[in-house]
C-alpha cells in the first residue's frame, strides 16, 4: 500500500497556471503507475492522464491535452500535474491515484486499475 498527498490547488485565472503535486510514502514509489483523474460538482470522477513507473509514458485525454504535464521525480516521491492555461471548466477536486500491477493504454483509464487514492484538492478556475 502507498499513501497519496495531493497538494497545490487553490484558485487560479482562467489562462494563467497551476501545478498540483501527488507525494507518495510507504512503499517504492517506482513500482507505481499514477493517474490523475478529477472530479467537478455534480458529475461523475473522470480520468486526466496518467505518468507510467519510469516517467517515460504518459497520456492525457483531449480535453487537456497540449496544456496539462505529467511529470514525477521518484527520488523525491512524487508526481506533479502542471496546469498551464486552465479553462474554467476544469474547475474540480483532482486525485492522484497509484496502480501496484500497472497498466497500459485505456487499461489506465478507469478507476478500476488503482488501488490507492490520495484525499483530492480542489481547484478552481476563474474566469
Amino acid at each position: 500500500q502507498v499513501q497519496l498527498v495531493e497538494s497545490g490547488g487553490g484558485l487560479v485565472q482562467a489562462g494563467g497556471s497551476l501545478r498540483l503535486s501527488c507525494a507518495a510514502s510507504g512503499r517504492t514509489f517506482n513500482d507505481y503507475t499514477i493517474g490523475w483523474f478529477r472530479q467537478a460538482p455534480g458529475k461523475e470522477r473522470e480520468f486526466v492522464g496518467f505518468i507510467s513507473r519510469s516517467g517515460g509514458n504518459t497520456y492525457y485525454v483531449d480535453s487537456v491535452k497540449g496544456r496539462f504535464t505529467i511529470s514525477r521525480d521518484n527520488v523525491k516521491n512524487t508526481v506533479y500535474l502542471q496546469m498551464n492555461s486552465p479553462k474554467a471548466e476544469d474547475t474540480a477536486a483532482y486525485y492522484c491515484a497509484a496502480s501496484i500491477l500497472g497498466c497500459s493504454g485505456y487499461g489506465c483509464h478507469s478507476e478500476d486499475a488503482y488501488d490507492d487514492w490520495g484525499q483530492g484538492t480542489q481547484v478552481t478556475v476563474s474566469s
